[in-house]
């Protein structure tokens, strides 16, 4: 068994059991992984994936336990090639993290800067998508960590290590009939067409969840996961914003009139998430510690050690998340 051999079958199956993409993205040839994944099996007498053909139909019930295996021996390949590059190079690397649009845009910027003029050798990559996109992200691996909310609990393979907390406005442009209501009901909501994110595949979206328990149906009339499409459409006249706290901006909104919504929804925690067992670099735990004070280097060397999400839970049971008005 070679570990070249259980790279192929990783990233096979990381690519829908696509063996010709998978070539491309290793930039070796198709013959040559068929033949390694072959041996493999051979070796093992188990078959890893079944056939039809020449082409590779599904994953055996043995061949999830063997590629779940595989992935936790590559993640610790990674991490050794991660620890020495931190011994010999700490401030030199890369950096990857998957977050929302409204992370992206309104609350990352000013740390990035700062991040980058303090590590100007670690080039830092972004992607942006829905909290569900942004932990598959993560859970596979292909990011560093992501920040995000309600969708993150999902994956229970994600150390969760929550930042603040935050909750919603309500935008409306000047001379709507909400404009002048600074005490806006659910039921005032319920009679104007709304423009807001998605809910979301968890089902525990707080503003779905807050309408559902006084038995009130919204009219969605369009969802966007940018805050800043949504405000296009709220100047538009298209429907009555409800937006993150975090996506208003006092200088660039002034067309548009923002009222607080903290008595309608419960809050949100925005968290970081990081897949159990990753290395962290350094310069990852800095750009932690700037992000939420709280979360210093000795305090996720001790999370990361929890085994599970309740142990998780407990740790910041006892500890004060701060609202994200403290933390501007």
């Amino acid at each position: 068994m070679k570990l070249q051999q259980l790279r192929y079958i990783w990233e096979v199956s990381q690519n829908d059991l696509n063996v010709s993409a998978t070539a491309l993205s290793l930039y070796t040839s198709q013959p040559g992984i068929s033949k390694q994944i072959r041996l493999l099996e051979d070796e093992l007498g188990i078959e890893i994936f079944a056939r039809s053909g020449k082409h590779l139909t599904r994953v055996t019930l043995e061949g999830q336990k063997i590629l779940k295996i595989a992935g936790e021996i590559l993640d610790k390949v990674e991490n050794i090639k991660q620890l020495s590059r931190d011994y010999r190079s700490p401030d030199r690397g890369s950096f990857s993290i998957a977050t929302t649009q409204t992370q992206a845009r309104y609350v990352l910027p000013s740390l990035i800067k700062r991040f980058l003029n303090r590590y100007p050798d670690v080039s830092l990559n972004m992607i942006q998508g829905t909290p569900a996109h942004i932990s598959e992200e993560a859970m596979v691996g292909s990011v560093d960590l992501a920040i995000a909310y309600e969708d993150l609990e999902l994956f229970s393979d994600l150390v969760l290590m929550p930042c603040y907390r935050w909750n919603r406005r309500i935008l409306v442009p000047p001379g709507h009939p909400l404009a002048e209501n600074r005490s806006i009901t659910l039921e005032d909501l319920v009679t104007h067409p709304i423009v807001t994110y998605p809910f979301g595949i968890s089902g525990r979206s707080k503003r779905k969840q807050a309408f559902k328990r006084n038995n009130l149906e919204p009219k969605i009339v369009f969802t966007a996961t940018d805050a800043d499409v949504i405000k296009t459409y709220v100047r538009l006249g298209l429907g009555v914003g409800i937006v993150a706290e975090m996506a208003c901006d006092e200088v660039c909104d002034l067309d548009i009139v923002s009222i607080d919504a903290s008595n309608l929804f419960e809050s949100s925690i925005t968290s970081v998430g990081i897949r159990q067992g990753t290395y962290l670099r350094s310069y990852m735990f800095d750009f932690i510690e700037k992000f939420a004070p709280h979360l210093t280097r000795e305090v996720v060397k001790d999370v990361m050690l929890l085994n599970s999400r309740e142990k998780q839970n407990d740790f910041f049971n006892v500890v004060k998340i701060p609202d994200y008005s403290s933390v501007l």
